[in-house]
């Protein structure tokens, strides 16, 4: 027996189903069941009481729940304690894109952070191909970003879609529209975006949004980042569309506007290298739902 078919049990029991729990573990149905069903064959009693709709469990499987709660309990405060005693503090480096920090990544860093006090948390800005590249040569151990990009050696996850956003002058034609602005009506506007890098990266993907309703920007200006972007906009040079995220960005005189298509969206990625072991992986993944809970965002859960 071992503590990971204590964890399957009391999943099970608290759920009072064999699907839920499966999704609770993120496993399939089917080896959950095996395992309960070897866990019964090893001890030589039965746990659940066939056919129950919700799942009860039999006399005996009380007991074992509360046993088995125990032992989890123990095994976990011996783990905390051992590491503590033994510690050599650990830096685990988070990349992230720049436009994320507007978003909910703070408080699932600072969240993060207060689940594992003795880690050393670093964020480290890096966009685009930068990520990719970063977690491969192990310079970041995981990266947040919007690099649509697949590769071999680091495992992607799509959080969410986040919509986009038009940023304009308070001048500007567009500026007190009350109906979303579409993107033809953008394609002859000087349009700003970030970083000024090459490959897949954000600027790339706003430019192919465009080029998928077979429109051709016919002034797009690629800057160095999301601020200065910005701050041409509160210039009056031109227009920039961004992650709705973005807008708790305060600039004088820049109005954000609903863009009126729907293909105008941004993913959010958690990326890590291909060869990690996970210790710190399922953590993070899960503050990120449970801040997206919070804030009652939809989402559809994955895992690695």
């Amino acid at each position: 027996m071992e503590l990971r078919h204590l964890r399957y049990f009391v999943a099970v029991v608290e759920e009072q189903s064999f699907t839920k729990a499966a999704e609770k573990l993120f496993i399939a149905q089917p080896p959950l069941s095996r395992q309960i069903q070897n866990l019964e064959q090893e001890l030589g009693a039965q746990l659940f009481e066939r056919g129950s709709r919700p799942l009860r469990t039999t006399p005996i499987g009380r007991f074992f729940y509360q046993q088995a709660l125990k032992l989890l309990s123990n095994a976990e405060e011996i783990k905390l304690i051992t590491q503590r005693a033994g510690m050599t503090e650990r830096t685990i480096q988070i990349g992230y894109g720049s436009s994320l920090m507007c978003g909910l990544l703070p408080r699932i860093v600072y969240l993060f952070r207060q689940q594992h006090p003795h880690l050393n948390v670093k964020l480290v800005e890096l966009n685009g191909m930068d990520q990719i590249q970063a977690l491969k040569e192990g310079r970041v151990d995981a990266c947040f970003g919007r690099v649509r990009v697949s590769d071999q050696a680091v495992k992607r996850v799509m959080l969410r879609e986040e919509r986009l956003v038009l940023a304009v002058h308070s001048s500007h034609a567009f500026a007190n529209c009350k109906q979303p602005i579409s993107l033809m009506q953008l394609k002859d506007e000087q349009i700003f975006t970030y970083p000024s890098q090459s490959g897949l990266g954000y600027a790339a993907q706003i430019k192919s949004l465009f080029l998928e309703f077979g429109l051709e920007p016919k002034r797009f200006h690629v800057l160095d980042g999301l601020q200065q972007s910005l701050g041409m906009v509160a210039a009056g040079e031109g227009i920039c569309i961004v992650p709705e995220s973005v807008k708790m960005m305060q600039f004088r005189h820049v109005n954000y506007l609903a863009l009126a298509d729907s293909a105008a969206q941004s993913p959010i990625y958690l990326m890590v290298r291909n060869d990690d072991e996970g210790q710190y992986t399922r953590p993070l993944f899960d503050c990120v739902y449970q801040v997206y809970d919070l804030e009652a965002i939809e989402y559809d859960r994955r895992v690695f």
